[in-house]
C-alpha cells in the first residue's frame, strides 16, 4: 500500500457537489474515492487530489476503508482524503458498494469514476508496456471487458464519472483541480522568488529566468560590494534607477497574467529566477522586490538567494 502526504501545503475544503446529500460543512471531514478502469488516469488524479491539499492512499484494501473514514472524522490533522481503490482488490472489490453506504453515513462521501475507450486503453496500456492488472494470460482487449463487467456495479454508484478518452495528463489534473478546488484555492499556486548568479549557473529547477545583469551594478560603488541587495541602501540606489522601476512594472505585470493560466493547467508551483552576475545585488533586490508583489496580489510567495551571502 503507498501513501502519500501533502508537502506543506494547505489543506482546503472541496466545493465538488456528489450524489450524497450529506454536504461537507466548514472544516469537516470529507472522503474521496477515486476508482475505475486500468489506464484511465487514477494515479494523475490522485496527484491532483494531493495537491489540493488531501492526505492520499493508493491502493487501499477495502476493508480498512471504514476504520480510515473513522480516523478521518476523529484526526483534527487528517481532514480531506482520498483513495484509490480498483480492480486490483480483485474479488474484495465487490464489497465495495456496500462499504461505501456504511461509510457515507459516517463522513461526506464522493465516489469518482474513472474510465476511457477500449481503443484508448490498449494503446495507453502499448505505449508503456505494462501489464493488465487481471494478467498476461488473455489479451488486453479481453482483460478490459472482464474489467469492465467487474467495475459495473461501482460505477452505477458513482458521483462522478469522468471519460478521459480525450484528456492528455495535464488536461485530467486541470479539470479535477477545477472541479474541485474551493475558490478561495484560485491562489494556492506556491511561487519561488529566486536570485542567483550566473557565475555558478542557472538554476537547474527554474521555469522562467529573467536576466537582471542590464541594470547598474552596485558592486562597482566600494561602500556597496561587502553588502547585498537586502540592504535598504543598496536596494534604494537599484530602484533609483528607471530602467529598474520599469522592469520591475512590467515583470510584475507579465506575472499577474500568466499565474492564472499556469494554476489552470494544474501547476501547483513555479519557480522564477533572477540572474545578475555574482547574485549578491541586483538579482536579490528584484527578487526581494517582485515577491512583495505578488503577495499583495494574494499568492503564496517564498524567496530564495540561492548565492547570497557569498
Amino acid at each position: 500500500m503507498k501513501s502519500r502526504q501533502p508537502s506543506g501545503r494547505k489543506r482546503k475544503k472541496s466545493k465538488g457537489a456528489g450524489k450524497n446529500p450529506a454536504r461537507a460543512a466548514p472544516h469537516s471531514p470529507e472522503l474521496v474515492i477515486i476508482t475505475g478502469m486500468s489506464g484511465s488516469g487514477k494515479a494523475s488524479v490522485l496527484k491532483a487530489f494531493e495537491d489540493l491539499g488531501y492526505y492520499c492512499v493508493d491502493n487501499l484494501p477495502v476493508q480498512l476503508i471504514p476504520q480510515f473514514a473513522d480516523l478521518a472524522v476523529q484526526s483534527s490533522e487528517i481532514r480531506r482524503t482520498a483513495l484509490v481503490v480498483d480492480v486490483r482488490e480483485g474479488s474484495k472489490l465487490d464489497e465495495l458498494p456496500k462499504i461505501l453506504k456504511s461509510v457515507a453515513r459516517m463522513i461526506p462521501t464522493k465516489v469518482v469514476f474513472l474510465e476511457a475507450s477500449d481503443s484508448v486503453l490498449m494503446r495507453r496500456f502499448s505505449e508503456t508496456r505494462r501489464p493488465h492488472p487481471l494478467g498476461t494470460d488473455a489479451p488486453v482487449k479481453s482483460a478490459l471487458k472482464a474489467e469492465r463487467r467487474h467495475l459495473g456495479a461501482i460505477r452505477a454508484v458513482a458521483d462522478l464519472v469522468i471519460d478521459t478518452s480525450k484528456f492528455n495528463v495535464h488536461e485530467l489534473r486541470a479539470h479535477i483541480t477545477e472541479r474541485f478546488k474551493k475558490q478561495s484555492s484560485e491562489k494556492s499556486l506556491l511561487v519561488s522568488c529566486v536570485s542567483f548568479g550566473f557565475r555558478q549557473g542557472l538554476p537547474e529547477d527554474a521555469d522562467v529566468v529573467s536576466d537582471v545583469r542590464f541594470l547598474p551594478n552596485p558592486h562597482f560603488i566600494p561602500e556597496f560590494r561587502p553588502l547585498t541587495g537586502r540592504d535598504p541602501r543598496v536596494a534604494r540606489y537599484i530602484r533609483s534607477f528607471p530602467q529598474t522601476r520599469e522592469f520591475i512594472s512590467r515583470t510584475v505585470s507579465d506575472l499577474l497574467f500568466l499565474l492564472p493560466h499556469y494554476i489552470h493547467e494544474g501547476k501547483s508551483y513555479l519557480t522564477i529566477a533572477f540572474g545578475c552576475t555574482g547574485g549578491q545585488h541586483r538579482s536579490v533586490m528584484i527578487a526581494e522586490e517582485v515577491s512583495k508583489h505578488l503577495r499583495r496580489a494574494g499568492y503564496r510567495v517564498k524567496v530564495v538567494h540561492r548565492d547570497s551571502p557569498k
